[in-house]
């Protein structure tokens, strides 16, 4: 039996001058995000690990036999060490409270923990100059009294660190908290639990995933922070020098090979971190998505 003859015709009809341009504009913007990307990220990291190896193996790895350089990866991954746990314990805290508990002051509290995104990183790092500073109008003066160094040294790296690292696992575990509520806690704490076995056995494994995702952010900036670590540092060679500074250095003596030696690492740590956040999102991208929907 054969189909109506209208039938037939709305089969086949031709596209429709509006279909066929919205068509094209999405190919469009799908060509032109693309472009971006590769123009914007992937040439460039191809290009950090082609210079890298320009001159060869032997010379990528005769860059890692200078002291200094070791000595940049030693005290950027001690930073990050230490800084990363501090962000996490404070950043799980705030969450916390801000999320399950309401109290005066807590939107100013949030409006404190965004405030490193809205700061320039240098403009921090001067604040701490002005702060721990041996002439500065804060602790400084008075630290230097008891022989306590803070700028140039590894406490002026960490605290500067830790400034603009600190909302990454809190603005990851508010929207998720939230979303909670805090049925379950009340529930536990009804059961007979403990303050402690509340958090432990209830609050943490919730967000446990969140809280990873957090910390994985929080790391990539720690390793790759420069504006406020530069100015607390002093760019002391071998002492201060992290592993975007020691890389500055390197390329404005000119020795390339040296620098991207360096940035190569630099990248391959934050592939390694970006393929762990994949690996997340892939796994519990239901749990995550409470952060995106905020």
């Amino acid at each position: 039996m054969h189909p109506p003859t209208a039938l037939l015709r709305e089969t086949v009809r031709a596209p429709r001058p509006a279909e066929v341009g919205a068509r094209l504009v999405r190919a469009l913007l799908i060509a032109l995000a693309l472009l971006l990307l590769i123009g914007l990220i992937l040439l460039p990291l191809i290009a950090v690990f082609a210079e890298a190896l320009r001159h060869g193996l032997p010379t990528f790895l005769a860059s890692f036999e200078d002291p200094d350089a070791w000595h940049a990866i030693r005290l950027t991954l001690t930073v990050a060490a230490i800084a990363v746990p501090l962000n996490t314990v404070f950043g799980l805290a705030a969450a916390w409270l801000i999320a399950k508990h309401r109290f005066r002051g807590r939107s100013l509290l949030q409006s404190l923990i965004d405030l490193p995104f809205s700061v320039s990183p240098v403009v921090a790092g001067l604040v701490f100059v002005l702060i721990f500073g041996a002439q500065g109008w804060g602790l400084g003066p008075w630290l230097a009294e008891y022989g306590i160094k803070v700028l140039f040294s590894l406490p002026g790296l960490v605290l500067a660190t830790v400034f603009v690292t600190f909302p990454f696992v809190a603005r990851e575990l508010i929207p998720l908290m939230e979303e909670q509520g805090k049925d379950a806690e009340e529930a536990a704490l009804s059961l007979g639990a403990s303050g402690w076995q509340t958090f432990w056995k209830v609050t943490l494994p919730n967000v446990r995933w969140a809280l990873l995702y957090g910390v994985l952010l929080c790391n990539a900036r720690a390793m790759g922070e420069f504006g406020a670590v530069s100015v607390v540092s002093g760019h002391i060679r071998g002492e201060t020098n992290t592993l975007p500074l020691q890389v500055e250095i390197l390329y404005n003596e000119y020795a390339f090979s040296a620098a991207f030696a360096l940035a190569a690492v630099l990248a391959l740590l934050a592939l390694l971190t970006l393929a762990v956040k994949t690996f997340l999102e892939w796994r519990h991208g239901d749990e995550l998505a409470a952060n995106r929907r905020h």
